[in-house]
């Protein structure tokens, strides 16, 4: 009796079924594996004290490599950024910067081209309420000033015939007699100028020196080719327009030449 109840005792503890996990634990163990699993690949490269033995994750068993066993043995970390991909996004913003400036310059440009057109189409207006008035143009008699200044053959805005006749069509518009800024008109006021439209620019005040556009440079203003302003010009053809050339040269270098166009003046902001 003994004998036997002794085999059943070792034959059932021999064959016994392990214990089902619940469900909750086996998602449990499958999840701590997969995250020991992606802990060990990234950090497959880290130093270590000693040997690897587990081939997973450095590639091999030389001494310099750490073994990390499982999550709890380090913080998780992600994966830095190598060098091709920080060049990568070093370039991309570059580009993407270069694109900003090159259209925020084109919007300025076209800004200032448009303003410069109005302050032209304005003063042309004004002009002809002093023709009304006076029965001429600004025109410069005594110096000749608004007759020198040739558009055809004047391209450099920062020459001084295109202050002294910028100057003296100030003068006739605003109805003062010198470039003093607190100078009280003494005749007709045609025109009332901005500071931002006087050289020199604000906050200077200075006295005037030109009109200014909205590139920085002196507008030029000439009577050459009016035969009533200029009844004897020196050479021909002179100037565009029968009345008077006012234009701005839009920040268009002098020289050299660009082609196409074939000359500076397709270029300008002008009345002809």
């Amino acid at each position: 009796m003994k004998r036997s109840l002794h085999r059943y005792l070792v034959t059932s503890l021999a064959f016994r079924q392990p214990r089902r996990r619940s469900g909750l634990h086996r998602i449990y163990d499958s999840t701590i594996q997969r995250f020991n699993d992606l802990t060990w690949r990234s950090h497959s490269s880290f130093r270590c004290r000693g040997g690897c033995p587990q081939p997973r994750c450095c590639g091999s068993s030389r001494v310099g490599y750490k073994h990390l066993r499982n999550a709890g043995d380090t913080p998780a970390t992600t994966a830095a950024f190598t060098i091709i991909e920080l060049l990568a996004v070093i370039t991309i913003i570059v580009i993407l910067a270069g694109l900003i400036l090159a259209t925020t310059g084109y919007v300025e440009k076209k800004g200032a081209r448009s303003r410069a057109e109005s302050e032209i189409a304005a003063m042309s207006a004004a002009m002809e309420n002093y023709k009304a008035d006076n029965g001429i143009y600004p025109t410069d008699a005594t110096s000749n000033t608004t007759n020198n200044l040739d558009a055809r053959t004047n391209l450099n805005p920062s020459a001084a015939a295109y202050s002294a006749a910028s100057l003296f069509l100030y003068e006739k518009l605003a109805g003062v007699t010198t470039g003093s800024r607190s100078e009280t008109p003494s005749s007709n006021t045609y025109f009332a100028f901005k500071p931002n439209m006087l050289l020199p620019a604000p906050p200077s005040t200075a006295p005037v020196t030109a009109i200014r556009d909205p590139f920085g440079n002196s507008y030029g203003y000439s009577t050459a080719a009016n035969p009533q302003a200029n009844p004897t010009p020196s050479s021909s053809p002179v100037g565009y327009n029968p009345t008077f050339d006012l234009w701005s040269t839009a920040a268009v270098a002098p020289s050299p030449t660009p082609t196409p166009p074939a000359k500076q003046q397709d270029l300008w902001i002008k009345n002809w």
